[in-house]
């Protein structure tokens, strides 16, 4: 027999850990190759993780709502399958005495007396700790009672990888208290001198400001957040703080495309086998904008800019509980009308159905939002860091407008949108932004009626 270790998998450059939310199977059940074996969160989506052989649950290492780090085994699994060592013959080195080999066996000594002195799951007190924070604190010499003193901002006062980096780099911070002065008697200061003496005023401490306090009443309800509502809800808050967040408007005449639609919608869906909506019509257009603009495609790291080679499209879905999630399409470019279509259909489609791959929601470097969905006209929408720029699609609306010909001008009835788009004014400034949409303009406003699909 032979235990095969499941471990969580990676999730994403950006993703270091993952919550437990429930588990799939209990120790004794039959599990098969690709069954769900146990339920993991991150901040960017809910997933499983599939077993990778046929066998047994015999062993499960973490609890329910435990986080655990990318790569840390959490499971073991007994398989039918014979584990046979591989014989290692032993290598006799000759002995070598360099500075060189003396400052790795230095290195190695310092890694054996770290990885000997582990640190425990849970201290005396009860206190649980995640094999992501023990790995922080056993690295950086953190010893279990000095953890103990680290007052943490997790689920039921768990220490979080934030609040342990926070307290390291507070640690090396710190400054030596001032040695205690002696007092001595009162001496009595000449008039002159009490003239010209100078009386320091104590500084004023800085007030924090504190939320108002919620009175309730007896027929008020309080309802939870849910976790995903949290963690947006942080997210947003830090966007706000991090971006300089700037909007500029403009509106389309989108008759021609709405005209277009109607015409082939039908031979669309009976050849294409896909249902053909505005929003990838305008993705289509955004990619193509986007890449007459590159220096929307950006990302900050510190005073940094890295412009992202991949023009990967983020597209916010609403899920059935009323929070949002923003599976990307990779690539967007690249993808013909047919292509964009499919995309969008399937990713929307999983995504209300909470069927999402933890790597669909990763990297991307754009993101649009259709506020049109729920008949705003317009909106101003916060940008997702760390990207740098978000697009608002407002709805199609009949409107009266006034239409220029060789004849004269004229009121007629046309198909109308405002597309809202905010920008980190950071590296953003007011041209890039204009005319990026005033180019998006242009190329949907273009749009040919007797185009093919």
């Amino acid at each position: 027999m032979a235990r095969f270790e499941l471990k969580l998998p990676k999730m994403g450059e950006s993703v270091a850990e993952a919550t437990i939310t429930s588990w799939l199977k209990e120790v004794g059940d039959l599990v098969e190759l690709d069954e769900a074996v146990v339920e993991i969160a991150t901040d960017k989506v809910d997933s499983e993780v599939p077993s990778e052989v046929e066998g047994t649950l015999v062993e499960v290492l973490f609890e329910k709502d435990t986080v655990v780090a990318v790569g840390e085994t959490i499971a073991i699994i007994e398989t039918d399958k014979v584990s046979i060592p591989n014989k290692v013959e032993p290598v006799v080195a000759k002995e070598v005495s360099t500075p060189e080999v003396v400052e790795v066996e230095k290195t190695i000594e310092k890694a054996v007396e770290t990885v000997a002195t582990p640190i425990a799951k849970s201290s005396d007190s009860g206190k649980f700790y995640s094999p992501l924070v023990r790995n922080i604190a056993q690295t950086e010499g953190v010893s279990m009672d000095e953890l103990e003193t680290i007052v943490g901002t997790g689920q039921d006062g768990r220490v979080t990888k934030s609040d342990i980096l926070s307290y390291i780099e507070n640690k090396g911070n710190k400054t030596p208290k001032p040695a205690p002065v002696a007092v001595s008697k009162p001496v009595e200061v000449p008039v002159q001198q009490k003239e010209v003496a100078i009386v320091e005023k104590p500084k004023k401490q800085k007030q924090v400001k504190k939320a108002a306090p919620v009175s309730l009443n007896g027929g008020d309800e309080i309802i939870e957040m849910s976790r995903m509502g949290k963690l947006i809800a942080k997210h947003m808050v830090d966007s706000v703080q991090t971006s300089a967040h700037v909007q500029s408007f403009i509106e389309i005449d989108v008759t021609n495309i709405v005209k277009w639609r109607n015409k082939v919608k039908d031979a669309f869906l009976e050849r294409e086998g896909e249902k053909l909506t505005f929003t990838p019509i305008l993705m289509q257009a955004i990619a193509l904008t986007i890449k007459k603009y590159p220096l929307i495609n950006i990302a900050v790291d510190g005073d940094k800019i890295i412009k992202k080679k991949n023009i990967n499209l983020g597209m916010a879905a609403a899920l059935p509980d009323g929070n949002l999630i923003v599976p990307v399409i990779k690539n967007a470019d690249q993808l013909n009308l047919v292509g964009m279509t499919s995309a969008v259909n399937d990713l929307a489609n999983r995504a209300r159905n909470n069927a999402l791959k933890p790597d669909e929601v990763q990297d991307g470097t754009y993101t649009v939002t259709n506020v049109g969905s729920f008949g705003s006209v317009m909106g101003t929408p916060i940008i997702n860091q760390p990207q740098v720029a978000i697009l608002a699609l407002g709805a199609i609306r009949k409107v009266p407008a006034v239409i220029e010909t060789s004849e004269g001008d004229y009121v007629g009835i046309r198909q109308k949108m405002f597309v809202s788009h905010s920008y980190d004014h950071r590296v953003v400034n007011g041209a890039l932004g204009g005319m990026f949409i005033k180019t998006l303009k242009e190329i949907l406003e273009a749009w040919d009626v007797n185009r093919e699909f």
